[in-house]
């Protein structure tokens, strides 16, 4: 992990020290008394620490039964709060009891208490906020809980600046604090602070994170529409989705479905339905309600499960021999095109998912942004699980988001029907260096051949992510023979310093050209 300034709100400069954590808390509960007008709160107390290996914590408590039967206020008088109400009078919903908010921002950005009687909202001792265990990504698992939190903070300081889910993305920050509550039950919202506004700079899609459209208070309507969702579902279900630990996944499949855009299985099946950020403008509360309500526990999608089988990414690429391989994770996996080859090759499968009843499942991989003719997705198992997928370079301009906003990067996601429902995505992301200008012709096989590479960007000012991409002053050209075969290259400087190249040998002085041959 990249050692870092930590986190600040959204919209303000006050700063909170946070440390690295790679401890399991035991925690004491304190919660306060109950009637039919007070609200409950859970306050975290560290009883012990152990060692954890994926430098998250885990707090061992259990959810007390509220003694509130009012879901929302009866003065909440919005279509999705009476569509729920009316829901819960004929006893079909499973409420909010079980179910925790964690706010990661010190209540910078917060849901009103009285909006939900029945939830359990999550504070944190002086000893565990000095620690800073309470703030930015969440940092603390709580296994017997349905969790729903958010933080509206973001590292907003010298080159490393960036939203939270692109601090997990990238290594700044550890990306267990991301994936691991996803498959605990719990969905962090997060707002993308600068980094989907009119480029979208992350560098892969996911479905571990609802990211907000915005800056501090983008998230809370997000939040609400979840947890409205989250009390729709019938007991039996949401009980089996929390068995499964099916509850995250769930709801990123109906806040998709749930979008204004998003009308149809074919949408689904598109980019409009898996953006990187969401727009609250967006949202149906009453279209995500209306789902979550006719889920039954005996239709309730899978996971989908996805693994790399063959790869042509490099684990040593580009200017400084840097893995093209960002992240491995079982619902999201991202590749950064570092070398010189003009295609890539990858071949995924998804043959460990198994739905959770039992029924037969259909897999459908879809490019969800990228060039339709420089990819090619090719079945290569009966049930469609395994697929090649070929990627040739793609220009700027062609990996543009369905919304129009410049984007270097391909997306390709996974949608696993059982019958009856559609899954959460699953993603295989590939980033592009677009700062740099490269040039390709076609070899007689077909096959994009580099001719030219200019990594300079000082004139261009392309924003690129320094975490995962370098620029240097000079361009490259290749020469090939008659059979295609590279026969040398030649490097041009042309900047009036002296250069070092990434072995560490001088670069000649400027207006000089080294030419490489490939040995006899």
């Amino acid at each position: 992990m990249v050692q870092s300034a930590p986190p600040s709100r959204c919209r303000a400069d006050r700063r909170f020290a946070l440390v690295s954590l790679g401890l399991v808390v035991s925690i004491l509960v304190s919660v306060n008394p109950l009637d039919a007008e007070q609200l409950q709160t859970v306050i975290l107390k560290q009883l012990n620490l152990d060692q954890s290996p994926i430098g998250l914590a885990s707090a061992n408590i259990e959810p007390e039964p509220s003694s509130v039967r009012t879901i929302t206020p009866f003065t909440a008088d919005d279509p999705a709060a009476l569509r729920l109400r009316s829901f819960a009078a004929n006893g079909d919903v499973s409420g909010l009891d079980g179910v925790l908010y964690d706010n990661r921002d010190r209540d910078h950005s917060t849901i009103p208490r009285a909006r939900f009687p029945q939830l359990t909202f999550m504070e944190y001792d002086d000893q565990l906020r000095r620690s800073g265990l309470d703030y930015g990504l969440a940092k603390v698992l709580f296994p017997a809980f349905v969790t729903i939190g958010n933080s509206s903070t973001a590292y907003r300081s010298g080159p490393s600046s960036r939203s939270l889910p692109r601090a997990a993305m990238t290594g700044f920050q550890p990306l267990e604090t991301a994936v691991a509550p996803f498959y605990s039950n719990a969905l962090y919202v997060y707002p993308e602070h600068e980094d989907h506004d009119q480029n979208d700079l992350f560098p892969a899609n996911w479905p571990y994170t609802v990211i907000s459209q915005g800056s501090s208070g983008s998230d809370k309507p997000f939040l609400d529409a979840l947890l409205l969702t989250l009390a729709a579902f019938p007991a039996e279900t949401r009980q089996r989705l929390q068995d499964e630990r099916l509850i995250a996944p769930a709801l990123q499949m109906i806040l998709r479905y749930g979008m204004e855009n998003v009308l149809s299985p074919e949408h689904y099946r598109s980019g409009r339905a898996h953006p990187t950020a969401f727009n609250a403008n967006q949202i149906n509360q009453v279209a995500m309600i209306l789902q979550a309500n006719a889920l039954q526990a005996d239709a309730i999608p899978p996971m989908p499960q996805i693994e790399v089988v063959e790869e042509t990414f490099l684990d040593h690429a580009g200017l400084l021999g840097r893995s093209e391989k960002l992240f491995d994770t079982p619902a999201a996996i991202a590749r950064v095109w570092r070398d010189h080859a003009g295609r890539k090759r990858m071949v995924l499968s998804a043959a460990s998912t198994h739905d959770p009843n039992g029924r037969s499942l259909r897999f459908d991989w879809v490019l969800l942004r990228g060039d339709p003719s420089s990819v090619k997705i090719r079945t290569m198992d009966q049930a469609g699980a395994v697929v090649e997928v070929l990627m040739d370079w793609h220009d700027p301009g062609a990996t543009n988001a369905p919304d129009g906003k410049a984007s270097a990067r391909i997306d390709i996601g996974l949608i696993v029907n059982n019958g009856v429902n559609d899954s959460a995505p699953a993603f295989f992301s590939v980033l592009l260096p677009h700062f740099q200008q490269r040039a390709y012709d076609v070899d007689a096989a077909g096959v994009p051949r580099l001719l030219e590479i200019d990594y300079r960007n000082a004139n261009r000012a392309l924003s690129y992510d320094p975490l995962l991409h370098w620029s240097a002053p000079w361009r490259d050209t290749f020469l090939y023979d008659d059979q295609g075969n590279l026969t040398a290259w030649k490097r041009f400087i042309t900047s009036n310093e002296i250069h070092v190249d990434p072995a560490g040998e001088l670069i000649p002085q400027p207006g000089t050209i080294l030419e490489f041959r490939e040995r006899e």
